[in-house]
């Protein structure tokens, strides 16, 4: 059994968090919010985009505010319409060419059965 302690903080993504926070010993806080929310905007969620992004900001000097969501519009029903959804792998699978190949065989194998000496339904012993 091995003893030593659980560390659920090795992660990938525990690792990536870490990297982030110590951005902020070597640079300016609002570097690097400036950087969280490049990287965020350009879906870029790595410590190496938020680096990048933050030294962007820090060399331009140019601090943008994190955008902030739109307020949500209420959702209007929709008429029925008589339109059908077909699934991508449906259409592709209809749009083959027809499958003019022999099935496959299996009878080149019986012979692997076969042991010398007996035949397939043979038993062993006396």
């Amino acid at each position: 059994m091995d003893r030593r302690p659980r560390r659920p903080w090795r992660g990938g993504r525990h690792r990536a968090l870490i990297e982030v926070l110590l951005l902020g010993r070597h640079m300016e806080h609002e570097h690097v919010v400036a950087g969280l929310a490049a990287a965020h905007q350009a879906s870029a969620l790595t410590a190496d985009a938020v680096a990048l992004e933050a030294r962007k900001a820090a060399e331009g000097e140019t601090f943008t505010e994190p955008v902030k969501p739109a307020p949500a519009r209420p959702v209007q029903p929709q008429e029925e319409t008589s339109g059908t959804v077909t699934f991508l792998s449906d259409w592709r699978l209809s749009h083959l060419p027809p499958d003019n190949r022999p099935l496959p065989s299996v009878a080149h194998y019986d012979q692997l059965l076969q042991r010398h000496g007996r035949t397939a339904g043979e038993k062993e012993g006396p």
